[in-house]
């Protein structure tokens, strides 16, 4: 794979990660409640957890690696020494129910798992029925007290960095940019969770082109970059992890953004320069009094992406802090950034043009229709994925017959090239940046005794873009209160259907499926 986004000496995700290691060795890399590493002190971590991973732990190159925590600078450093250790990083939400755990290790073939402590109840009911070996369990302040412990069954994060600090890294096998690096699970269109395979190549190239939109405002070891949203979420990922890092700038990471009198705190001892959320964030800050009265005087780069910017929180950031939003538009199969607005020059409503080496065209029936009509969104360039794992006939879905991925949102062109995204193909529902999949929702609600139907869709919110409403035909008197305890059982607090309405039938066509679209006009 070759592409002018990628240095020619650069082979995989791994050199650019070494090199900026080495770069910027004695610059701040990471700050994290109340603590900041270097990226020399990053890079003697990752290389010993790489160590014990490649060799305590027994893992060979090519095999997948769960990473099941928060924003903690633990974070970095496990995915930094998975990529140096030749595995393949499957990124998992820690607000996963054990149900939800399952099918992505399984179905990713996990080996080991690197995770949140609090989270250990619920991988002892699953892990027996998984091909994970090696579990390494750290606690927020791991890196702050120094503590280092050892158990049979878990091996503590100091630990694994003690006993890796003596080894030394066998050479990678190979460094192609053509192989996977990460498993990014995704819903797509069916509701069934899957991994997106992502090579070194896809995310290289997704940095140069995010890089090439915002290279005025990414100088070299001069930014201070505020992270409040998850890295296990592909956006921040890239963004944070990968495009900032490469430059040598700091990243502060948020564990808990819904903390907000903690968050303002946490940056306020800093004259941060750039800001990565989402509409929801924007809006809950400028609420807060302290937020308003900090240091925004270097404040010149607000990103979002991961959900719809209305103009109304645009514009009340903008207010607050000074600073413009530069809304982006991606998917997890696209690395994430297919299009963005230029900065100081955004036009809000669109999320502006496709990022360099990338073609945009807008289809129906596989036809491309003229600028300024209505057509999926479909797309092609160095950032896209190379499939779904394991899932060559849901892969084949994806494409069209001349290789464009197929986002399933419908857009539309306007006259100056911006592209403004108007509708959803897919019936799935995003929640204050989360993809929620209405099939997943409804099979866990039907597994209920009493529900004998369930639809579910999203409804407009102010506050999270939309929420998660279900309709619902029972064969028995039913507790609200207990359908949503059945939820809270089986899925994310995000996917937890916010409004219940038990109907005597639900709109169905000739065929008997469900009318979601009947539902959405309730």
């Amino acid at each position: 794979m070759t592409t002018p986004l990628i240095a020619s000496e650069t082979n995989s995700l791994v050199d650019l990660i070494e090199k900026s290691l080495k770069t910027y060795a004695e610059k701040p890399a990471y700050h994290c409640l109340g603590q900041t590493l270097t990226f020399a002190e990053i890079d003697q971590k990752s290389y010993a957890l790489a160590c014990y991973l490649q060799q305590n732990a027994g893992l060979q190159e090519g095999d997948s690696i769960a990473i099941q925590l928060p924003n903690l600078i633990q974070y970095p450093i496990a995915v930094y020494a998975a990529l140096r250790a030749g595995l393949i990083i499957v990124n998992t939400n820690p607000l996963y129910t054990p149900r939800e755990m399952h099918h992505q290790f399984k179905d990713a073939g996990v080996k080991a798992v690197i995770i949140l402590d609090d989270l250990l109840p619920k991988l002892d009911g699953i892990v027996a029925d998984t091909a994970i070996e090696t579990v390494i369990s750290t606690s927020a302040t791991d890196l702050i007290t120094q503590h280092v412990a050892k158990n049979e069954d878990v091996i503590s994060f100091n630990y694994a960095l003690e006993q890796g600090a003596a080894l030394s890294l066998y050479s990678r096998e190979k460094d192609e940019l053509d192989a996977p690096c990460l498993l990014q699970y995704t819903g797509g269109t069916t509701g069934v969770s899957k991994g997106a395979v992502l090579t070194h190549g896809n995310i290289l190239s997704n940095c140069g082109q995010t890089l090439d939109f915002l290279l005025d405002y990414c100088q070299p070891a001069k930014e201070i970059f505020v992270c409040p949203l998850p890295v296990y979420h592909i956006y921040a990922f890239t963004v944070n992890l990968v495009t900032f890092f490469s430059r040598g700038n700091l990243n502060i990471l948020i564990p808990n953004p819904r903390d907000m009198g903690a968050f303002v705190q946490a940056i306020k001892p800093f004259k941060f320069t750039g800001f990565s959320g989402i509409n929801t964030l924007f809006v809950g800050l400028c609420q807060q009094a302290d937020f308003k009265a900090l240091d925004f005087s270097e404040f010149k780069l607000t990103i979002s992406g991961g959900a719809a910017l209305t103009t109304s929180a645009s514009e009340l950031w903008q207010e607050v802090t000074g600073c413009s939003i530069t809304e982006g538009y991606g998917l997890s199969e696209t690395s994430p950034v297919l299009c963005m607005n230029k900065p100081g020059n955004e036009q809000i409503g669109t999320v502006g043009r496709p990022v360099f080496g990338t073609q945009i065209q807008l289809r129906v029936n596989d036809k491309e229709v003229v600028d300024g009509e209505e057509g999926e969104i479909v797309a092609k360039g160095p950032q896209v994925m190379t499939g779904y794992w394991q899932r060559a006939e849901e892969t084949v879905q994806a494409m069209t017959f001349d290789g464009f991925f197929k986002t399933g949102d419908i857009g539309i062109r306007l006259p100056n090239g911006n592209i403004k995204i108007v509708d959803r193909l897919k019936d799935m529902i995003i929640v204050s940046g989360f993809n929620v999949y209405p099939n997943e929702v409804e099979g866990v609600l039907v597994a209920h005794p009493n529900v004998i139907e369930a639809a579910v869709v999203g409804e407009r919110d102010e506050k999270s873009g939309e929420i998660v409403t279900c309709y619902l035909t029972v064969n028995n008197n039913v507790n609200e209160q207990d359908i949503k305890e059945h939820c809270k059982n089986h899925l994310t607090g995000y996917k937890v259907p916010k409004k219940i309405t038990i109907m005597d039938e639900l709109p169905k066509s000739t065929v008997g499926k469900i009318l979601r679209k009947e539902l959405r006009k309730i």
